[in-house]
C-alpha cells in the first residue's frame, strides 16, 4: 500500500510540475520605427517593422527570445544642398533589413518585463532617394554598404493580456554601415514602439 502511495505521489507530482512549467511560445510582431544613421546633418526617418518569434523560457524569472523581423530604417538629410547649378531637397536614405534579434527577457513582474540582447542584420535593399532642382531621383546604392549590421538592443515590455502586449526597444549599431569610412561615423540607430501577440 505505502508503494502504491508513493507512487501516486510521484506521478501526482510530476504532473503538476509539468503544469507549472510554460513551454516555448510562439508570436508575432509588429510597429513603427524611428531610426537614423549617426551624423551630424541627419535626422530620424519614419518606417515600420513585423515579424515572428518564439519565447523560451529558462527559469521563473528569465527567458530567451530569438526573433526575425523585417525592419524599413534609415535617415533623412536636416537640410537642402547646393552644388554648383543643382538644387538638392528632401534626400534621405531607406534600408531595408531582415534582423534576428536575441533578447534575454527578466519578468520583473508577471506583466512587466525587461530586455537586452545583441542583433543580427542582413541588408536586402538601399535605396537613396531626393530632389534634384525640382525633379525626384531614386538611386539603388546597395553596392557602397556593408551587407552585414551588428548592434546591441535594449528595451522593455508589458503584457496587456496573456498573449497581447506592447514593446519598447532601442537598438544602436556597433559597426559601421558604409564601405568606405570618409571620416564620419554611419551607424545605425532604430527605436521601436509596436505590439505583439502570442499563440
Amino acid at each position: 500500500m505505502k508503494k502504491h502511495f508513493l507512487s501516486l505521489c510521484i506521478v501526482i507530482g510530476t504532473m503538476a510540475f509539468a503544469q507549472s512549467t510554460d513551454g516555448p511560445r510562439f508570436g508575432v510582431k509588429a510597429g513603427g520605427n524611428l531610426s537614423n544613421i549617426s551624423g551630424s546633418d541627419t535626422k530620424s526617418k519614419v518606417g515600420f517593422y513585423v515579424g515572428a518569434f518564439v519565447n523560451v523560457p529558462i527559469s521563473d524569472a528569465l527567458s530567451l527570445q530569438p526573433e526575425v523581423v523585417y525592419s524599413q530604417q534609415g535617415t533623412k538629410a536636416k537640410g537642402d544642398y547646393e552644388m554648383a547649378t543643382y538644387t538638392i531637397k528632401n534626400m534621405q536614405q531607406n534600408l531595408d533589413y531582415i534582423n534576428v534579434p536575441v533578447m534575454v527577457r527578466y519578468n520583473a513582474t508577471p506583466e512587466f518585463y525587461l530586455e537586452a540582447g545583441p542583433e543580427f542584420g542582413l541588408l536586402v535593399n538601399a535605396r537613396a532617394k531626393g530632389d534634384i532642382n525640382g525633379q525626384t531621383y531614386k538611386v539603388n546604392n546597395k553596392d557602397s554598404l556593408r551587407t552585414f549590421n551588428f548592434g546591441a538592443g535594449i528595451g522593455l515590455g508589458y503584457k496587456l493580456t496573456p498573449n497581447i502586449g506592447i514593446n519598447a526597444r532601442y537598438v544602436a549599431g556597433l559597426t559601421e554601415i558604409a564601405k568606405i569610412n570618409l571620416g564620419d561615423s554611419s551607424k545605425n540607430t532604430n527605436l521601436q514602439l509596436g505590439m505583439s501577440y502570442s499563440f
